[in-house]
């Protein structure tokens, strides 16, 4: 999966949510922040589906279970 639309997908989301939604550029990685929860995902043009699985999963308490699907 491409790493725009791991991002898109996220921010969409957070917005249909309500939640506040912002992306921070580190050094390697882009730190995602949805409404309390952070995370950070590496700078890469194709991400896994198992890592962005496993980045959306992060986002759950957040979004709701199985909110990606």
């Amino acid at each position: 999966m491409k790493r725009q639309a791991v991002l898109k997908r996220i921010k969409i989301a957070a917005r249909r949510a309500g939640l506040d939604h912002r992306e921070i550029e580190l050094t390697n990685h882009t730190g995602v922040i949805v409404g309390s929860t952070r995370s950070t995902i590496g700078r890469h043009t194709e991400i896994a589906d198992g890592t962005a699985r496993a980045f959306f999963k992060q986002f759950e308490q957040e979004l709701g279970k199985g909110w990606w699907r």
